[in-house]
């Protein structure tokens, strides 16, 4: 009768190798769950990182954009556009930036008062502002600003 129910339930397991020996050959439960918890982990922060470098060289391509716009106003200043107190602005072809360009006359060639002036010269500051929206909504901007000089107003 020990046999019958041997033969029903199974052999004894060998002596030679023991019985959790055939577990080794996949992996559990636990181990692929475990696996895929670091796998999306991993992949996240990647994604992550990339599209924070994405956003990143937006910004920069439009910081380079404004930069060049300031820098063409400030070079306007003289050649194209008289030196005379004032403001003036405007907005780039493609409406995305916004430049406004201030001209005064600088404190440093005033003279004392009742002294005569000694130049026909006068040193003017010229400041040029570019606003724009970045990705994020918010409103960004740069300036630049230099001294010229120009014929003293009369």
């Amino acid at each position: 009768m020990n046999r019958e129910m041997n033969r029903k339930i199974g052999s004894p397991p060998s002596r030679g190798r023991p019985r959790s020996a055939k577990r080794g050959a996949g992996f559990t439960l636990i181990e692929v769950v475990v696996a895929f918890v670091l796998l999306s982990t991993v992949l996240t922060l990647g994604f992550e990182i990339f599209s924070d470098g994405m956003r990143r060289t937006g910004d920069l391509q439009d910081r380079s954009r404004a930069v060049v716009i300031a820098q063409s106003k400030l070079d306007a200043v003289g050649m194209e556009q008289q030196l005379s107190d004032g403001i003036t602005s405007g907005e780039s072809e493609d409406r995305h930036y916004r430049w406004t360009l201030g001209i005064a006359r600088s404190e440093e060639t005033e003279s004392a008062p009742g002294q005569p002036i000694n130049s026909a010269y006068a040193l003017f500051r010229v400041e040029a502002r570019v606003e724009w929206d970045g990705a994020d909504g918010r409103t960004r901007s740069y300036s630049l600003a230099t001294l010229r000089l120009g014929p003293r107003p009369t």
